[in-house]
């Protein structure tokens, strides 16, 4: 199955369970991060970044895509002040 068709599959599944919100963490930053966020944010979702639970090989380039890229596609934050908001919803 090609990524684009995966995506599909995904993006229909989530729909289908009404997520509205993806909470995004992960390996190489720049890379697998950032694109499944832009994926996410021009399929309309709403996207928040644990930025302390994502790492790249290079450190200027996982602070590039942290400063300057993620914040123009969704939220940002460290896991202690994701976990805090979500708590304020579900309780």
């Amino acid at each position: 199955m090609s990524a684009s068709r995966a995506g599909l599959v995904l993006d229909l599944q989530l729909r289908r369970r009404g997520v509205t919100q993806i909470v995004l963490t992960g390996i190489a930053t720049s890379i697998g991060v950032e694109s499944t966020a832009r994926a996410a944010h021009e399929h309309g979702y709403h996207v928040t970044l644990a930025t302390d639970a994502m790492t790249d090989r290079r450190e200027d380039t996982h602070l590039n895509s942290v400063e300057n890229v993620f914040p123009r596609l969704g939220e940002t934050g460290t896991t202690a002040e994701i976990r805090m908001l979500l708590s304020k919803i579900t309780s």
